[in-house]
């Protein structure tokens, strides 16, 4: 294979195809990896909430757990000032 023939087969162009392609390829299989997850994310909200669990208390615990406990802090003497405010 000439070397103007391999060119053609990995740039098209200016852009390397090979490269891109595998970009591609690797991106497609994690969304199908996310798909997959997202499916047993699901079905464990759905076991959750058979067991009597409350998901959306559950989605706002998994969300605290994200943040930093200073932050979590800062929010809840917020919210703890702003019920106060409103006499609640």
């Amino acid at each position: 294979m000439s070397a103007a023939a391999k060119q053609e087969d990995t740039e098209v162009g200016g852009i390397a195809a090979d490269r891109l392609r595998s970009i591609i390829e690797r991106v497609e299989r994690l969304e199908e990896e996310k798909k997959a997850l997202s499916s047993d994310i699901k079905d464990i909200m759905a076991e959750a909430k058979s067991a009597g669990f409350d998901v959306a208390v559950i989605r706002a615990i998994l969300r605290i757990r994200k943040q930093e406990p200073a932050d979590v802090e800062e929010q809840e003497a917020l919210l703890d000032l702003y019920r106060r405010a409103l006499g609640m």
